[in-house]
């Protein structure tokens, strides 16, 4: 008995941990995320200021990013980026504007106009003096599972690219990113509406109970209520790239790394399931990648060429 208990418990640890032997370590930038000669330019502008009224009270900057070989004669696909004070920071962690210049120039994704968003702040004009840190209304909009926030993007926002861009109306060429709480957003509005977006990229994403706030929020889930909605309905047809770090944060909100390989683990079920059903219909497309990293942007910076490379593969 007692050798069958230990089998047990040692088969468990295994399988446990089995997860390390797909761990990728010592990640470093390539050149797709530094300026390369011989490489246009795209143009950055911003940023804008935008007051919303599908999340009142709330303030927001952003910035559009324009590829050098953007043509108004034909629709350019979508990048949007939660955070867009760190996503457009060409000196930090993510430089998704020189990423995107070097994959357009080397063909391994389309034409694509980059439109960077932070989160609102309940103020009047956007802070100052703030700089790279979070305003103070984002858990509110990125890490809840309503869609006032793809609302926000698609009925009010990305209106206002499409006044001066010609953008495509194919969901198949629009994507969604974010890291951290930014992750979770992205997922969320590609979640409810698979119509508009159909690419996700998530970085060290917040699927855990930063949203559940009974307290404020009555009887709305949290992110940690995900894997379980995955596994319960209909599959989106979403095409989804995950990273996460294996010394990901562990608090009150629950563990990430463990949050984030649920999350595949409920994707891959939900495919399973409706093979082993028969049903038609779309399947879920993702992959991930898990490194040692930690709750930052920089692994989730070095692997955006990868991540975008596979998104429109």
């Amino acid at each position: 008995m007692r050798i069958f208990v230990f089998t047990i418990l040692l088969s468990w640890a295994m399988s446990a941990w089995s997860i390390d032997d797909q761990v990728r370590t010592n990640l470093a930038y390539t050149s797709d995320s530094n300026p390369q000669p011989n490489v246009p330019q795209g143009e950055l502008i911003g940023p804008l200021e935008f007051h919303s009224k599908i999340i009142q009270n709330t303030v927001r900057r952003y910035w559009i990013y324009v590829p050098s070989q953007y043509q108004a004669s034909t629709p350019a696909s979508l990048l949007v980026f939660q955070d867009g004070q760190r996503a457009s920071n060409p000196n930090g962690s993510l430089r998704v504007p020189q990423v995107l210049d070097n994959l357009i120039a080397k063909g391994a994704i389309p034409v694509t106009i980059g439109l960077f968003v932070t989160p609102g702040n309940t103020s009047q004009t956007y802070p100052d003096n703030l700089g790279m840190s979070n305003p103070n209304h984002r858990w509110q909009e990125y890490d809840v599972l309503t869609d006032a926030y793809a609302r926000m993007l698609i009925e009010e926002l990305i209106p206002l690219v499409e006044k001066e861009y010609a953008l495509t109306k194919d969901p198949e060429q629009r994507a969604i990113a974010g890291t951290s709480s930014g992750a979770i957003a992205a997922f969320t509005a590609a979640w409810h509406r698979p119509d508009y977006f159909r690419k996700v990229y998530s970085a060290i994403g917040s699927y855990v109970s930063i949203g559940y706030r009974p307290d404020i929020l009555p009887n709305q889930p949290g992110g940690q209520d995900y894997p379980s909605l995955i596994r319960r309905t209909p599959i989106r047809p979403l095409r989804i790239f995950f990273q996460d770090g294996s010394n990901d944060l562990d608090n009150e909100w629950g563990n990430w790394f463990l949050a984030n390989q649920q999350m595949v683990k409920a994707l891959g079920y939900a495919n399973r399931n409706a093979d082993e059903q028969e049903r038609l219909g779309p399947r879920y497309e993702f992959t991930y990648v898990w490194t040692d990293g930690e709750h930052n942007d920089r692994h989730a910076g070095i692997l955006l060429p990868e991540a975008l490379r596979w998104l429109w593969h």
